[in-house]
């Protein structure tokens, strides 16, 4: 009996070292693997580093020389300004055309009256009042509209300035007492029949208001160059100039 007691204890020894020496290969395997695992991410991310390295400098390298059409960059190549260039739409704008200079007023071919039609003629309004005399063209060209006259033109003519002097009761020196400034405008009418120029003008004198003279006249080319102010001295210099 002490014998096959004996023998059954060495039996459980030899089973107990078995299991130990089973679970010190299985710890170890576990831990070679997870450095196994750790060692391989750290070559991967020194190759994948050293990759993005080499691929910059190429980029680099790239937009330093001249690089041929078609070659396109998806990422962003400047850091400092993130948002340069957004917003901008000028270049998605049409091209505006350079400006032309104005033509000289040219004189227009006077039309002449017939038998039943007037020709052209000028309606001339002026007063001291700029107000009234604005106005009061400004009515005469609505009526016109308003019974289907042509207006061809309606247009201000230069202010002319007068200037009144008084003279003492003792002495032959005279001084400014004032400066009467007179407005004028101007409506041009063609193509008037004559059975409605007397309706025209009843109707025009009616609403005349005070203080604005009134008159018709018909418009000749002397009537065009009154509309521009005279430069005696730069006509001399272009007449020098010419001669």
């Amino acid at each position: 009996m002490h014998a096959v007691d004996m023998s059954q204890g060495r039996r459980g020894r030899a089973d107990t070292s078995v299991l130990y020496i089973f679970f010190k290969f299985i710890v170890f395997s576990i831990i070679f693997f997870v450095c196994a695992i750790l060692l391989f991410q750290v070559l991967l991310l020194q190759n994948t580093q050293a990759l993005v390295c080499a691929v910059s400098s190429v980029q680099s390298q790239l937009l330093t020389t001249h690089m041929a059409l078609g070659v396109l960059l998806t990422n962003r190549q400047y850091r400092s300004m993130p948002t340069h260039g957004i917003g901008k739409y000028r270049h998605l704008l049409p091209k505006a055309l350079p400006k032309k200079k104005k033509d000289r007023v040219q004189v227009k071919q006077i039309k002449a009256a017939t038998a039943t039609e007037f020709g052209v003629f000028n309606v001339c309004v002026s007063g001291y009042d700029m107000t009234l005399v604005e106005h009061y063209s400004q009515y005469i060209h609505n009526l016109c509209n308003h019974l289907d006259i042509k207006v061809d033109e309606s247009y201000a003519l230069p202010t002319k300035s007068t200037e009144v002097m008084l003279m003492q009761e003792q002495g032959t020196k005279m001084y400014l007492d004032a400066v009467l400034k007179t407005h004028e405008r101007i409506v041009q009418i063609s193509e008037m029949k004559a059975t409605l120029f007397p309706i025209f003008m009843d109707v025009v004198l009616k609403n005349q208001p005070e203080g604005v003279r009134f008159c018709v006249k018909q418009h000749s080319e002397t009537d065009f160059q009154a509309r521009f102010k005279t430069r005696p001295e730069l006509e001399g210099l272009l007449a020098k100039i010419n001669n």
